[in-house]
């Protein structure tokens, strides 16, 4: 149990608290799942999205500088262009 706890103070200094990151993010999904679009999105387009949001509540809820929430989202957007067909 020590080592969990010890994980998650880590992710807490860099992320924030985990209940305001929860808020931020499920605030950015609802705008984005209440668009005229969002239902023709395919499953992976709306997963990578989700992801983003998720990867967005964390650098608006914790440490900005955090370069890694960044590449991860330059990863799912890299991912989901790869599989557009246009």
């Amino acid at each position: 149990m020590t080592e969990i706890n010890e994980t998650l103070k880590d992710r807490g200094e860099i992320y924030g608290t985990y209940k305001t990151n929860a808020q931020i993010t499920q605030d950015l999904k609802n705008v984005m799942e209440k668009t005229q679009n969002w239902s023709l999105l395919s499953d992976d387009k709306k997963e990578s999205l989700h992801m983003i949001a998720h990867k967005i509540g964390r650098i608006l809820n914790g440490d900005p500088e955090y370069a890694d929430s960044w590449h991860d989202i330059a990863g799912y957007a890299m991912l989901t262009e790869k599989l557009c067909t246009n």
